[in-house]
């Protein structure tokens, strides 16, 4: 056992390092797939014509794929753009933006490319593969982290014995354990999604999501680090439900924000 302490340590180490990315690629492409379904004739329309055959699936953990990119823009300008800093009890505002700015300034920032008639093909693509991108990430309740621990990346866990963090245990461990493919899990998911809970949910206001995910996240911080299946059963159905809302939202997000024109 003594052989394996140092291959332990370095496991340890970089389960709690690991960078913030959201929902793994499992919960963009549900989202992505949940907003296709939901668009509108124009919208659709519009997507197509920036994206091409390239679906919101596909579009929506491009932001992340790109993390590996060694240029500065990848690197450092488009870093903070996965998520907000939210203190508890406090709600949303772009006042609590950092100078380099979060989600939500950037959400601002590809919203106006997309309606800007000048914008060039390049640059409307890179905005809407970025609002997919965001909306999703939002709904992700560490996303709308506590200062101080990087969005639960620093809270150490052991998930089935494992060591891990919280951040990544809600990122993909909850998810991708249920050995589903991102398609099973939207048809499952699609096929409980009501009428009523389309309109009730079609808020366009990132406040809005925010400061529900702050709010869930509060709830979320385990007592005890060793999770397993107590865990996973206590929060299947918050999972179920953000991932729903957030596909829901990238769609009537896109929506309004083609609308007028």
């Amino acid at each position: 056992m003594r052989f394996f302490t140092p291959l332990i340590t370095v496991l340890w180490l970089l389960a709690l390092h690991s960078p913030a990315m959201a929902w793994g690629p499992t919960g963009h492409r549900v989202t992505g797939a949940i907003a296709e379904a939901n668009l509108s004739g124009v919208a659709r329309a519009h997507v197509h014509q920036i994206l091409g055959n390239e679906s919101l699936a596909e579009a929506s953990t491009w932001p992340d794929e790109m993390r590996a990119d060694p240029s500065e823009f990848w690197q450092k300008t488009a870093s903070p753009w996965h998520y907000v800093t939210v203190p508890a009890g406090v709600g949303y505002s772009v006042a609590l933006a950092p100078p380099q700015g979060d989600a939500v300034t950037a959400l601002t920032r590809f919203t106006a490319t997309l309606r800007d008639p000048k914008a060039g093909m390049d640059d409307k693509r890179l905005a809407l593969r970025f609002i997919v991108h965001i909306i999703g990430d939002l709904h992700q309740p560490l996303h709308a982290g506590r200062p101080g621990d990087h969005g639960g990346n620093d809270i150490a866990v052991t998930w089935f014995g494992k060591p891990t963090n919280l951040h990544a245990v809600w990122d993909s461990a909850m998810i991708d354990d249920r050995l589903l493919s991102w398609t099973e899990q939207t048809a499952w998911l699609e096929r409980r999604i009501t009428p009523e809970q389309i309109i009730a949910w079609s808020d366009v206001r990132p406040a809005t999501w925010i400061n529900e995910s702050a709010a869930l996240r509060e709830t979320i911080y385990p007592t005890d680090p060793k999770l397993s299946w107590d865990y996973t059963w206590k929060y299947r159905q918050t999972i179920n439900d953000r991932l729903s809302m957030g596909g829901v939202r990238i769609a009537a997000y896109l929506n309004w924000v083609f609308a007028g024109q």
